[in-house]
């Protein structure tokens, strides 16, 4: 097709509206079943709602909300273009927004994932980009309840700032980075904040810190009665509360004796595992016995964790500063079997890399689910991890890690991943662990990781069409000279049996796509399964284009007929993009 006729093509947008032609057979079969005369009155509405969206509580009421928000049309029903067009409708999603926070948030701390990031003041990658207040209020408004910061001494060392330690990151300073917390903390969600600390600070400057923070939250500052609790209080109790968890004060250690290793570190190689949306999800059955050699050596000590606490001394520690900290964390003696031992009398935070959280699952798999039924796990990404890439949040899921750590600077398909699990819960930023997670058996046995188990559900998936790029894209965005040639690719992201990516084919020069194509997951786990939905478009000569992705937690995915928005690469929502699929579970 030549320039000058693509050009012509598109002259009149009404070619690109939703019409009749474009609707799928089975859509008009449908309509035509629960319907007389070419109109579906509210009664039939009603009941093609109960049926075939398996909306059981709907009501004529509900029907008839549906056909007076379609303005302009017969309030006696639909005829089939408004029904297709009510399909493709915001009123007409995967999830439903009214359902709000639904879980149960009355129980300890420990018996949620909770949204986390990690170096949260950073713009860009780990070694040179700005740290900023910015995009910790991205995070905030984005629904993240943890947010990590580092903090150093100033360079005239009578201040605190914050920054990526030992790089060329330049700092922001801690206060502003705190009155922004502050300002929008609960923009987004009510339940509490949580504000992980990676201390490198001398005594004095542990009390600056200790004085800005009750200054600047007040009341809203959560401070336990006791230094150690016995167990975590609920997010509902602590609502609209600021947490601070870090490990207990101990003598500033200067930066100069981990310096050259930490230099020597930072040359190693970024793993660039989701640069853009090209390389897939690291996958947990080839991953599970990964190399901690390509880690930096000594990441540990730059993580607060860092200092045995046997071997912290307190005798010059500010005492201010540590009854700020309600979450404690550190790490005991003795190796991984010792971090992961129970106290019947006090609970705490660890942390593990993604490395040692994988090389501890080989053989510590159910130890790591005990430890976590009453204690907090927090799981971050490896030092090599230059370019704010992430790695596969669900093996730090699947063993019950509540803090699974990510840059949410970068973007990738780790990150749609973690963005697709708290849309879950009203996106309130906690969402209750499965309760095979949470549960202990008479024998004192928990969930195995690494059990066979049988498939308790299969998600029937069918990917009818899609609409909405012809007014998203520039029109030469895709193929300088043809409409485009688009396919989807579908499948789940949880553990391993369960863990697959299929796709349709590409149909040819096409704004309207449609596929009406089938497909079947057997679902082992379907409390820990995310729905990973992408649209590419096929291109012959070069790498193919991104046309858009969403993730959807399989456990609060509606049946029936849905339209899907789509997200940009970092997670933006399209105006206009959307595909029209068909949920079944049998």
């Amino acid at each position: 097709m030549s320039k000058q006729t693509y050009s012509v093509c598109f002259c009149c947008r009404r070619r690109f509206k939703l019409a009749l032609a474009e609707a799928p057979p089975e859509i008009k079969t449908l309509f035509h079943t629960y319907s007389d005369n070419e109109l579906m009155t509210t009664s039939q509405l009603q009941r093609f709602l109960v049926e075939i969206q398996k909306q059981e509580k709907a009501t004529i009421e509900d029907a008839q909300a549906i056909i007076d928000s379609l303005k302009h049309f017969h309030r006696k029903g639909l005829n089939l273009e408004t029904f297709f067009n009510y399909l493709f409708s915001d009123n007409n999603l995967p999830l439903i927004p009214s359902l709000g926070v639904h879980h149960d948030m009355t129980l300890p701390l420990s018996h949620y994932f909770i949204y986390t990031g990690h170096n949260s003041y950073l713009t860009g990658n780990q070694l040179s980009s700005d740290c900023s207040d910015v995009p910790i209020i991205h995070a905030l408004k984005r629904g993240v309840r943890v947010i990590e910061l580092d903090i150093w001494p100033n360079a005239s060392k009578d201040n605190v700032d914050v920054l990526h330690g030992r790089t060329l990151t330049t700092p922001v300073e801690l206060i502003r980075c705190l009155r922004a917390i502050k300002e929008h903390a609960f923009v987004t969600s009510e339940y509490p904040v949580v504000i992980t600390l990676e201390d490198h600070l001398t005594p004095d400057l542990q009390a600056k810190v200790a004085e800005m923070v009750t200054q600047t939250f007040g009341d809203i500052l959560f401070s336990p009665s006791t230094e150690s609790m016995k167990e975590f209080p609920s997010p509902e109790s602590l609502k609209k509360r600021i947490i601070i968890s870090t490990k207990p004060p101990k003598e500033y250690l200067e930066a100069k004796e981990i310096k050259e290793k930490g230099d020597d570190s930072q040359n190693g190689k970024a793993s660039g595992d989701d640069e853009a949306w090209g390389k897939d999800v690291p996958s947990m059955k080839r991953g599970t016995t990964a190399d901690v050699k390509d880690t930096i050596v000594d990441e540990d000590l730059n993580d607060e964790e860092d200092t045995d606490e046997s071997d912290k001394s307190h005798h010059n520690e500010a005492p201010e500063y540590r009854h700020l900290i309600a979450i404690h964390a550190g790490k005991p003696k003795g190796g991984i079997h010792e971090c992961l031992k129970v106290d019947p009398d006090k609970v705490r935070r660890l942390s593990l890399s993604e490395a040692q959280l994988e090389k501890a699952a080989i053989t510590l798999g159910k130890e790591i689910v005990r430890f976590t039924q009453k204690n907090i796990l927090r799981v971050y990404p490896k030092g090599t991890r230059i370019t704010s890439s992430n790695y596969n949040p669900l093996v730090g899921w699947m063993h019950g890690a509540q803090m699974v750590a990510f840059n949410m600077q970068g973007y990738g398909r780790s990150l749609w991943l973690m963005h697709g699990m708290f849309k879950a819960n009203g996106g309130c930023g906690y969402v209750k662990k499965p309760d095979f997670l949470l549960k202990t058996g008479p024998n004192n046995e928990v969930f195995d990781p690494k059990a066979k188990l049988s498939v308790k559900t299969t998600l029937k998936v069918t990917v009818y069409m899609g609409e909405g790029w012809y007014y998203d894209f520039k029109h030469t965005h895709f193929d300088q000279y043809s409409p485009p040639d688009f396919y989807t690719r579908v499948g789940i992201a949880g553990v391993p049996d369960d863990t697959v990516m299929k796709r349709t084919k590409a149909i040819e020069d096409n704004w309207l796509p449609t596929w009406n194509e089938v497909f079947e997951f057997p679902l082992t786990v379907p409390e820990l399964a995310l729905l990973r939905i992408e649209v590419h478009e096929y291109d012959m000569s070069e790498k193919d284009d991104f046309g858009g992705q969403t993730v959807l937690p399989v456990w609060e995915l509606r049946s029936g007929i849905r339209a899907v928005p789509l997200y940009s690469q970092k997670g933006e929502k399209y105006n206009s993009v959307k595909l029209l699929m068909h949920f079944e579970f049998y």
